[in-house]
């Protein structure tokens, strides 16, 4: 971590913020890391361009926050995904400007040792990069879970770098043995459940946190990368490895969407990132954010 933590892009206005939600004791905090910087003829290529004319920058680029969601409840500290790690340079997409994740999570008075579970919604390179620093776990004493299903194509084989899938912490969590391995319905902590959609990956997996008075946050990961496909779930992203499943995700998390009291956090939908689904006059779903705080951090 460096000695003067730059949280600029976790301000209100950025790009992408950090941001809380709070209910029922639990708090969902976007811990950031960073932007990855696309454009939407790249990275959504058959999407009509007025889609995104209000999240555009001035140069017309996309500029998509990545991260993980830290969730803390009475009885555990969870990160939902483990962002990009530092990575400053092109990737397949675009460009990224990532590495703040240990700063934020530092800022926040979280340390890596306070996690007690790394659950990946899968294994690309911007939810899975801090996972390993150097060849040792970064959270040292949580359990690192994913589905069987995301790890079956892995299991036989020395994964390379293919610009999407982190190889190199994929090689790690093969080396160490460190994989907890889970089904679609798992419960990964007290009141966190999981839900193995694949889709975008072979197991790509949302998590479910329902409180004991009922409500709820679904942590969907890349199922939806922007909110214009809440309401035009067909629409793919270049990302996206298998159309059919993808759509059938998208209807069964949009269920679980629609479920009364439920919040749902869109980890690429940058200062939209926690919101609800709900139902226009003309039948349409569409995201409605919902209001949330920046998190005081021990930086001021």
């Amino acid at each position: 971590m460096s000695d003067t933590p730059d949280l600029s892009i976790g301000r209100r206005g950025g790009s992408a913020v950090a941001q809380s939600v709070e209910f029922d004791g639990i708090r969902a905090t976007f811990v950031v890391d960073g932007v990855l910087i696309t454009r939407p003829e790249i990275f959504f290529p058959t999407a009509p361009a007025e889609y995104f004319e209000d999240s555009l920058t001035a140069t017309g680029e996309l500029a998509v926050g990545v991260g993980g969601l830290l969730v803390q409840t009475p009885d555990d500290t969870i990160l939902i995904d483990a962002g990009v790690g530092v990575m400053r340079g092109d990737f397949v997409f675009g460009h990224a400007d990532c590495g703040t994740l240990l700063d934020v999570l530092d800022a926040l008075d979280v340390g890596v040792g306070d996690i007690d579970v790394v659950a990946f919604t899968h294994l690309h390179f911007d939810h899975a990069g801090w996972a390993y620093i150097n060849g040792l776990k970064t959270f040292p004493i949580a359990r690192y879970v994913l589905s069987a299903q995301e790890w079956a194509p892995h299991s036989h084989q020395e994964s390379g770098d293919d610009g999407a899938v982190a190889g190199q912490i994929v090689e790690q969590l093969a080396a160490h043995g460190d994989a907890e391995f889970i089904a679609d319905g798992a419960a990964v902590a007290y009141g966190v459940r999981a839900v193995v959609t694949g889709g975008h990956t072979p197991g790509h997996t949302a998590y479910v946190v329902t409180s004991p008075a009922g409500n709820r946050l679904v942590a969907f990961g890349d199922a939806f990368h922007n909110p214009v496909q809440i309401t035009h779930p067909e629409l793919l992203s270049a990302a996206d490895s298998d159309a059919a499943g993808v759509f059938s995700a998208r209807q069964r998390l949009l269920a679980e969407l629609s479920v009364p009291h439920t919040i749902g956090f869109g980890i690429h939908f940058g200062d939209r990132s926690f919101g609800r689904v709900v139902t226009t006059a003309d039948g349409r779903a569409e995201w409605d954010p919902v209001p949330t705080s920046v998190p005081t951090t021990s930086g001021g």
